[in-house]
């Protein structure tokens, strides 16, 4: 337990870059360009100072330091509302059932539609570990800590949250999805249009992309195989968020083909079943479970594993994560036992 997840600083910029040079690419939330992410860290500094518990766009970036020394070895985000500057666009997967009377034939056309249903949900997304760290748990507590963070500011967040996955590619960094349908609208190859998106957003895609429905019967096997399939990296990230509550609904990546997926915010396993506590004491020796806890607001937030207790009179947690969170007896937090 020697990891934290707390808000990130400018000073996190440098590391943050080399996080992003080893996504392998179609990783939007985490480019690797220097003076994006710049600007990325500048957003997330606005949101995490702006006054006013309301929701609007703002953006969150967090960071997984390695506390003893102070290494960067992941990263995670959450978005307050998705569709306030530019529109949020999906593809919607729907079914168009048609009769023939002459050919005694029915038959069930899958479409692909142009939408912007999930504008004013609430996002996480931006979850990258560090190759060398994927091993005890990291991964998990950089995916809950955005649920925690969630729970500390409910007010800043909508009523529903989703979560977008990497869709299939090869080992070039090519989507057989884009190739066969928006790529050959905008003679862009799914890099250059990757990274045209991470620093521009989407309104490319309103100005140039048809809006009538997508036959998907229409395109190649290889195209039709990938529809709402995550990248082989992000099954396990898919397992975790199914585990929290979130579903697939027939919404997938306008530019990959990856599934969208989504959950009610108070429905969200860690939402609804962590609570607030009081510190009671330090919890030492033997015994105790494995913990989660979270404390502070905004730019203050932090994140860690404990070893401890939750009863009807308080929590308890070893001082170690007493020190990660800054806090002491008689201050309140957030906990959740590990599942």
């Amino acid at each position: 337990m020697t990891h934290r997840i707390r808000a990130a600083k400018s000073s996190d910029l440098g590391a943050l870059y080399d996080l992003a040079k080893l996504t392998g690419g179609g990783f939007t939330n985490l480019p690797a360009d220097y003076a994006t992410l710049e600007k990325k860290m500048a957003t997330s500094a606005a949101g995490f100072a702006r006054e006013g518990d309301h929701q609007v766009g703002d953006l969150y970036v967090f960071v997984l330091e390695e506390v003893a020394t102070g290494k960067i070895r992941g990263t995670c985000q959450v978005f307050g509302e998705v569709g306030t500057e530019q529109p949020f666009y999906s593809y919607r997967i729907s079914t168009l059932t048609q009769r023939s009377k002459e050919l005694n034939r029915t038959f069930h056309n899958k479409l692909l539609t142009l939408v912007t249903d999930l504008e004013g949900c609430s996002e996480v997304g931006g979850l990258f570990l560090h190759p060398g760290e994927r091993a005890g748990g990291l991964g998990m507590l950089l995916a809950r800590s955005r649920y925690l963070f969630i729970k500390q500011h409910r007010p800043r967040f909508g009523n529903r949250v989703l979560a977008e996955l990497r869709g299939v590619m090869d080992s070039a960094g090519h989507s057989p999805f884009w190739d066969a349908l928006a790529g050959r609208f905008f003679g862009m190859t799914f890099p250059e249009a990757d990274d045209f998106n991470a620093m521009h957003g989407t309104q490319f895609i309103a100005d140039l992309m048809p809006k009538t429905p997508i036959y998907i019967a229409m395109l190649p096997d290889n195209a039709k195989a990938v529809i709402g399939q995550p990248h082989p990296t992000g099954r396990a990230a898919l397992k975790m968020l199914e585990r929290e509550g979130f579903v697939w609904d027939n919404y997938v990546d306008i530019f990959d083909g990856g599934p969208t997926v989504i959950a009610p915010t108070d429905n969200i396993a860690t939402i609804a079943n962590s609570g607030e506590y009081e510190v009671i004491g330090t919890h030492g020796g033997d015994g105790g479970e494995k913990l989660m806890v979270a404390s502070g607001s905004l730019e203050k937030f932090a994140c860690c594993y404990a070893m401890g207790s939750i009863d009807e009179g308080g929590i308890m947690i070893d001082a170690e994560a007493m020190d990660k969170l800054g806090v002491g007896k008689g201050d309140k937090i957030l906990g959740i036992g590990r599942r």
